[in-house]
């Protein structure tokens, strides 16, 4: 570690400007981060979303960190999420079937809404 100062050290109780440079802490970790391919972590993912799955023990048998591995779900999670937000027609629709006619309607209708649809169908 080296220290460089900038101007002596004034004597009526003002502050000296000092610089420190680190090359390196001791203790400090030395090593790169490991880095998991796009493969690994969906194969990961996928085994932690099936049911009745302790994802931590998953993870200590993959040789990951837990958070990791529960990090990689919710990214995963979230991908979806906005997936299928962009694309409405992939949404579960429900079909109501009143005599010749069937309706099919989003999860997102609101109940008054529906009620005016099948009055409508019903009058017709």
């Amino acid at each position: 570690m080296s220290t460089t100062s900038s101007t002596p050290m004034p004597t009526h109780g003002s502050f000296q400007l000092i610089e420190a440079v680190v090359e390196r802490l001791d203790g400090a970790p030395v090593g790169e981060r490991r880095r998991w391919s796009d493969e690994f972590k969906a194969q990961a993912v996928a085994a932690a979303m099936a049911p009745d799955v302790n994802v931590s023990a998953l993870a200590r048998r993959l040789g990951i960190s837990p958070a990791q591995l529960f990090g990689w779900r919710r990214a995963f999670r979230k991908t979806q999420d906005e997936a299928q937000s962009a694309h409405p027609s992939s949404q579960t629709l429900t079909e109501i079937v009143i005599g010749d006619a069937i309706i099919r309607v989003g999860q997102d209708i609101g109940e008054a809404n529906l009620h005016r649809i099948i009055r409508a169908v019903r009058t017709a």
